[in-house]
């Protein structure tokens, strides 16, 4: 059976590795259509495995965290991701020249 979108989401958002952040558009074009990006955001709100789907390393696409970050808001993944070495600029920004994943297992 084939996997529906968020599915396939999830898949993706899995590889992003710790250390590393991805795009919204980023995983939208991975999953096969990079007009998605809304559509990324919707299915990690409702992420079914918080632990395993990290979603937290997921950043707008000018690398600031998202402003509706479903597990606790903005602070909480900056929290998250400084925890795992990434660390923002003073007004929040993350480098995603430095930590941006390029879409492939490392």
């Amino acid at each position: 059976m084939e996997k529906n979108v968020f599915e396939r989401i999830y898949d993706v958002v899995e590889h992003v590795p710790r250390g590393k952040v991805a795009t919204y558009g980023q995983i939208a074009a991975l999953v096969g259509n990079p007009r998605l990006a809304r559509v990324v955001g919707y299915a990690l709100h409702v992420n079914p495995r918080p632990g395993t789907i990290p979603c937290h390393r997921i950043v707008t696409r000018f690398g600031f965290p998202a402003s509706g970050f479903a597990f606790g808001g903005p602070d909480c993944q900056r929290q998250m991701l400084e925890a795992e070495g990434v660390l923002a600029e003073k007004d929040g920004h993350i480098d995603l020249t430095k930590y941006g994943w390029n879409g492939k297992d490392e």
